[in-house]
């Protein structure tokens, strides 16, 4: 099970300064076009060959366009032993291009 991370909780965490692991699961082209500064990219269709490079005792907050790769991949990982957050909204709430319903 992995849990859902709001955009201004993890801008939060990177304005108190908090170490935090972020996977950006888009392809490369997104992600040269605009990231979350500290950012990996691990497009997800190359998730599951690159899980053993990954430190299974971090937590990592996981991120695509819209939020719905990230959700696969959570729950890819989450399925691995591994703790996760997804970001709801994806870069697209991040950048503001699209607002999250308060309801």
């Amino acid at each position: 099970m992995y849990e859902e991370i709001f955009p201004e909780d993890v801008e939060a965490l990177i304005m108190k300064e908090k170490p935090i692991n972020i996977i950006d699961v888009r392809e490369p082209f997104e992600f040269k076009e605009e990231h979350i500064a500290g950012a990996v990219n691990i497009p997800l269709n190359e998730l599951p060959s690159c899980c053993k490079a990954i430190d299974p005792s971090k937590t990592y907050i996981v991120v695509c366009h819209a939020g719905v790769r990230s959700v696969a991949a959570s729950e890819f990982m989450a399925e691995h032993g591994y703790t996760v957050k997804n970001m709801s909204g994806g870069m697209m709430e991040w950048t503001g291009e699209v607002e999250r319903d308060p309801n």
